[in-house]
């Protein structure tokens, strides 16, 4: 079982500004929980938290009730967590294969170990295994995510936090992506997803908060927000 909690968070990027205040959201083992919400709700800047890139000013981050608030992001890999970021975040001047071994960085000490997640990632995506030794930028933008998401996983994560996972996409390559996400959710892993996808993140996600200018909006099961999509996002957009 694997809990990730965040309570009472307040936080900011300047010291006259709150982006966050008084957020608090649980993700459930082996569960898709969806963060919704309007551009500057507070979404990806809940995850820079919960991840250690931004301290908060208050309040608490928890693995199965164990405070990890103040542990370093570059830490946080491992207590068995991993973060997507949004957009492009792989080493364009770097092949594949070396975008790989980055992701896998903590193993480097344990060759064995290191060896086996590279081959357990190359059989997991096997579209990368044929291109090895190509620059990551001269990926499609399709197989630049699915390389960060396997990069990701190079780790074996427990907890992985998502920021806009199909930002660029095409609607096709989009799906692929939620497909990859459903598989970690039925790998029995915790899954927090941040996503302006407001449909296709209801449809992947068991539980939903919404945040509106900083603050805890509206949670629920997804069922509870079949019928309400459309209201919340003409809310969001002030329609």
């Amino acid at each position: 079982m694997t809990e990730l909690q965040m309570t009472g968070i307040t936080a900011g990027y300047y010291s006259h500004q709150l982006v966050l205040d008084d957020v608090s959201l649980t993700a459930k083992p082996h569960k898709v929980t969806a963060v919704l919400g309007p551009n500057g709700s507070g979404k990806s800047t809940s995850l820079r938290v919960l991840y250690g890139l931004l301290a908060p000013r208050e309040g608490s981050v928890l693995i199965d009730g164990r405070d990890i608030t103040h542990l370093p992001s570059y830490e946080r890999l491992y207590v068995g967590m991993a973060l997507l970021p949004q957009g492009r975040s792989t080493f364009p001047g770097l092949t594949v294969h070396e975008n790989l071994e980055l992701g896998g960085w903590v193993l480097r000490h344990d060759r064995s170990a290191f060896r086996a997640a590279l081959d357990r990632t190359y059989e997991r995506y096997p579209v990368l295994r044929d291109l090895p030794d190509r620059l990551a930028g001269s990926l499609s933008g399709g197989q630049q995510r699915m390389l960060e998401i396997a990069r990701m996983m190079m780790t074996n994560p427990q907890i992985v936090l998502i920021d806009e996972p199909s930002v660029g996409l095409a609607p096709k390559l989009a799906e692929q992506i939620y497909d990859e996400i459903a598989r970690l959710r039925d790998e029995q892993r915790t899954i927090l997803l941040v996503d302006q996808n407001v449909q296709a993140a209801v449809d992947l996600a068991d539980y939903v908060y919404t945040l509106e200018m900083g603050r805890n909006h509206i949670d629920g099961a997804r069922e509870d927000f079949a019928d309400r999509l459309d209201g919340l996002i003409r809310e969001w957009l002030r329609l």
